[in-house]
């Protein structure tokens, strides 16, 4: 093996090694926290929900086919485009809060969207994570539609490297804070696959949103 592949070896190995391990996500999930704290709910019509035809399909492969699009070296998101539900918004990176929340992008601004750093790079080999608002205290935000997206869609994620990394959606679903499937969710499938995650389901005063609507993609394209 060379000097460059060595090098890369180690680069890689330690990258992992500064990502959060998913149990502990998925735990700060499963005590009820909420992914995104903002949301207000307070407008006459909530925001879509998934329907029950879009779940995700838990017998998808767990590795890339032969002939698939191969997953990319790193490289950070610098926006996320949904032309289906017309998000065209730029990525912020976010991390674990020191209260051990998982972080989100600066409610006053209702378009921006996260990128979690605990877990790999969009379009890398492994899940990466976008987060984002359903709504703020003046009204709906980046991802107020997401519960809208059907099997089929596509997410369109342009990275610093100058490459746009385009993912399949191939389920979403509304899952509940106190009853995250954290490794469902998160855990790698071998392949370059992306999570989109914001606030959903019920709502209350008191409590704010009660779950999660996630999406399912994996990566169909490079540009």
């Amino acid at each position: 093996m060379s000097a460059s592949e060595l090098a890369e070896l180690a680069e890689e190995e330690e990258r992992r090694k500064k990502r959060a391990p998913w149990g502990v996500i998925a735990l700060v999930l499963l005590t009820g926290i909420a992914l995104i704290r903002n949301g207000s709910g307070e407008f006459d019509v909530g925001p879509p929900q998934p329907a029950t035809a879009a779940a995700a399909d838990t017998h998808a492969p767990a590795v890339v086919a032969a002939g698939a699009v191969q997953p990319l070296p790193a490289s950070p998101p610098d926006r996320v485009r949904i032309p289906t539900i017309r998000v065209d918004a730029p990525v912020l990176p976010v991390g674990l809060a020191a209260d051990g929340w998982v972080g989100a992008p600066p409610p006053e601004d209702p378009n921006l969207a996260g990128w979690f750093t605990g877990a790999v790079t969009p379009g890398e080999k492994g899940t990466a994570v976008v987060v984002g608002h359903v709504d703020n205290k003046q009204g709906p935000a980046v991802f107020y539609n997401l519960g809208a997206l059907k099997k089929g869609n596509r997410v369109e994620i342009a990275r610093k490297d100058g490459k746009t990394a385009v993912f399949e959606i191939y389920g979403i679903e509304v899952f509940e804070k106190n009853n995250f499937p954290g490794d469902r969710v998160y855990a790698s499938k071998g392949a370059a696959e992306l999570r989109v995650i914001t606030c959903g389901g019920g709502f209350s005063k008191k409590h704010g949103y009660d779950g999660n609507v996630v999406v399912f993609a994996r990566l169909v394209e490079v540009r």
